[in-house]
């Protein structure tokens, strides 16, 4: 078991707490740089679309996981970034500067969109998010001048100041890791920040963070526009991981995956949304391949659909901090093993919503 003796102010705000994390953390960057010369094509290209969905993932979980507002409709700021991206591409802008543009126009959006939205809380929120996705679809639908409507919009290669990358390639998995990372190495920031505690203060009691003089609405609007920015950026990458953006892929179904991705992957930490996004990834695979097993599934068309709904359900009854909490749980029966007492297991009632999410 290891203990961590606090000599200084500084080590509550420190993004690694321990030389623990250096050495996990080390080591799986080394793997992910090292994956695609062992790996084929088929399972390098399964880690790009996880690269992807995560950064999705980090944005709807700044908003839903670290302050609370519930969102069924972030699948409309995945659409909003990567439509952007491709209509100031198809302008001649140079790639990095439209990646830039995109993300700006998608918190701006996202930010517009909070201003009257966040005066609603729990289930209206949730319905209000849920009719700007709908709005959105049709959007994206409708105007085909700028998203060619159900035809699609093509991404092709990318075109890195003179570099060309092709979708698929090594070097197009390592832009992905990289914006990944760097994503994660943000969103590590921002909770260590004054706006990063005040989400969390709002997330376990907007009453008690409003009496310390936290300013709810500027919160929640900020960190909404940030929520939307990242998914912006993961609608990007994924949008390049595929080649091609229509409007039936930010559909509702994607904004309940994403959901799903946070939940699963455990809700109100940073390794839960890339955790889910693995699940989220691999699971269409899985059932594919079941379906192959039993040919009676065959022309059951929405038995992924409701695959997602069984597991996000049963996380929520059966383990509602997700595999992340399971992993933490399983870290501290090792760490005291062989010491442990059933008790040390057993569910508690926490009042904290903080509590509830170590």
């Amino acid at each position: 078991m290891r203990f961590v003796f606090k000599t200084t102010y500084d080590q509550d705000i420190n993004l690694l707490k321990h030389e623990g994390y250096v050495r996990s953390y080390g080591i799986l960057l080394v793997l992910a740089l090292v994956a695609p010369l062992l790996l084929d094509e088929f399972y390098t290209g399964e880690l790009t679309h996880i690269f992807a969905f995560a950064v999705c993932g980090l944005g709807l979980m700044i908003a839903t996981g670290f302050t609370g507002l519930v969102s069924l409709g972030h699948a409309a700021f995945m659409g909003i970034g990567a439509y952007a991206h491709g209509y100031f591409l198809k302008l001649g802008v140079p790639w990095v500067f439209s990646v830039v543009l995109a993300v700006m126009l998608t918190a701006s959006i996202g930010t517009l969109f909070a201003i009257p939205v966040l005066r609603m809380t729990g289930l209206y929120l949730a319905i209000a998010t849920l009719a700007f996705a709908i709005i959105c679809e049709e959007v994206f639908t409708g105007w085909k001048s700028v998203t060619r409507g159900t035809d699609g919009m093509f991404f092709e290669e990318i075109d890195l100041f003179g570099w060309i990358i092709e979708p698929g390639s090594l070097p197009f998995y390592y832009v992905l890791l990289i914006l990944l990372v760097g994503t994660l190495l943000m969103t590590a920031n921002l909770l260590r920040t004054p706006i990063g505690r005040a989400m969390i203060a709002i997330r376990d009691s907007e009453i008690s963070a409003q009496s310390m003089g936290v300013n709810l609405a500027r919160t929640k609007i900020i960190v909404f526009g940030i929520s939307a920015a990242v998914t912006g950026l993961g609608g990007i990458m994924l949008a390049h991981k595929t080649t091609i953006s229509a409007p039936d892929s930010y559909n509702i179904l994607q904004s309940i995956a994403l959901l799903l991705m946070i939940v699963v992957g455990g809700m109100g930490s940073i390794h839960g949304a890339v955790l889910g996004a693995a699940v989220v990834s691999v699971l269409p695979t899985i059932i594919s391949i079941i379906k192959d097993w039993l040919p009676s599934l065959q022309d059951i068309h929405t038995l992924p659909t409701g695959v997602f709904g069984l597991v996000l359900i049963g996380f929520i009854i059966l383990e509602p901090t997700g595999i992340y909490g399971m992993w933490r749980k399983f870290k501290l029966f090792v760490d005291v093993f062989p010491l442990y007492r059933r008790r040390t297991f057993k569910r508690q009632k926490a009042f904290l919503k903080t509590e509830r999410m170590r």
